[in-house]
């Protein structure tokens, strides 16, 4: 599992300028399979994605596709991490340690 960190690095118009874009991208990669939650941060500073089901290299390569990015108004911090305890409802994405 993949915790996806946005930092915006332009000023909220211009966020919000592609701010349509970027929601049909995120559309896109639910329908996929490949997201499990995305909202903004409070302050309005960024974003969080959950991804799941997914590679290092497609992660990224997801990220690259992000209307945000070919705008250039954020950044993203990419952190894997395995997701051995969930709540209830999130079993299915629940991970074992490599052995």
């Amino acid at each position: 599992m993949f915790v996806l960190e946005l930092t915006y690095t332009a000023p909220l118009d211009r966020v919000d300028a592609v701010l349509e874009d970027h929601v049909q991208w995120l559309h896109k990669e639910y329908a996929a399979g490949h997201f499990v939650a995305a909202g903004r941060k409070v302050p309005r500073d960024g974003g969080v994605i959950l991804a799941a089901g997914v590679d290092r290299a497609t992660v990224e390569r997801i990220v690259a596709e992000d209307p945000f990015t070919l705008a250039g108004v954020c950044t993203y911090r990419i952190t894997e991490f395995v997701a051995t305890t969930t709540a209830p409802a999130l079993e299915t994405y629940r991970e074992q340690l490599p052995s």
